[in-house]
């Protein structure tokens, strides 16, 4: 008799885990499938970060380019804005 109430007794618990674990497997609003879904998007959002600080970093470097070095802010006009010198033509080929 004691065992046979022991045995629905832990079969009550078994049950109740096992039914916990597929809620939150399954219908929970954190489950699986959705934090493997955020997973990726963290790790996109990561690798964004990582290249825009690169780009960050390029431009950094050519804005102080450009602002020590006459010479190179002249190649940036001209490449840029098209700017010329007044006695200069500049023809602008579109592809």
């Amino acid at each position: 008799m004691i065992k046979k109430i022991f045995g629905i007794v832990i079969n009550k618990y078994i049950l109740t885990v096992i039914i916990a674990g597929v809620w939150m497997l399954f219908f929970d609003q954190n489950d699986f499938f959705t934090m493997q879904e955020r997973k990726k998007e963290l790790q996109k959002i990561t690798d964004n970060i990582t290249y825009l600080n690169g780009e960050i970093a390029k431009m950094e470097k050519e804005n102080e380019e450009v602002n020590s070095n006459p010479q190179v802010l002249e190649q940036y006009a001209r490449e840029h804005y098209m700017l010329k010198r007044d006695n200069e033509d500049v023809y602008v080929i579109d592809k």
